[in-house]
């Protein structure tokens, strides 16, 4: 006699918190699993949410794909017995999201929030200065001087700053990632 399964085995995405750092192992082991074990019309892969984002290093500007929650892998799978074992047992896995012991699906709002997030191609920039502020310059040849912003550029993410130099105004224009507030 078949044992009768405790969970909802409907299809869903259940999100699995694991050690720090460890997200895309485990997230490469489910996968391999899942094909070793023959699990694919129970468990349907595993995902490490990332976007892109900008990052400024040395100068130079370049894109970097981003975890978005830290320490989370997302799983889409039919909640039994049997997947639940073979999840929290993959070596990183610290347990599953949910109530108590029950793990509970992810929405599927929360799903495609999460999923328009990751397809979006170009990085967004978010520019969080006003012209008239004074910002301190951390990255670049002008590091360390602090300056105006005279204009911003909210589509490529750039500020023109006027600092002060040689007794007068110069302006220079600067990623708004090189600069911070006072």
């Amino acid at each position: 006699m078949a044992k009768a399964n405790r969970y909802d085995s409907t299809r869903a995405w259940y999100a699995i918190s694991t050690y720090g750092g460890h997200e895309d192992k485990v997230a490469e082991s489910i996968n391999q699993r899942v094909n070793n074990i023959d699990m694919k019309g129970q468990i349907f892969g595993a995902i490490v949410p990332k976007e892109k984002q900008i990052e400024i290093k040395n100068g130079k500007r370049k894109v970097v794909d981003r975890k978005i929650f830290q320490g989370y892998v997302l799983v889409e799978m039919k909640l039994s017995d049997e997947t639940w074992y073979i999840i929290r047992n993959t070596p990183g896995v610290t347990g599953f999201i949910g109530n108590g012991t029950q793990p509970t699906p992810v929405s599927e709002k929360e799903i495609a929030k999460i999923k328009k997030r990751m397809g979006v191609e170009d990085p967004r920039y978010t520019v969080k200065y006003e012209i008239g502020e004074v910002v301190n310059i951390i990255d670049g040849p002008f590091k360390g001087f602090d300056g105006t912003i005279s204009d911003i550029d909210q589509i490529k993410g750039k500020l023109k700053v006027m600092v002060p130099m040689f007794g007068r105004e110069t302006p220079v224009e600067l990623d708004a990632l090189q600069v911070k507030q006072l």
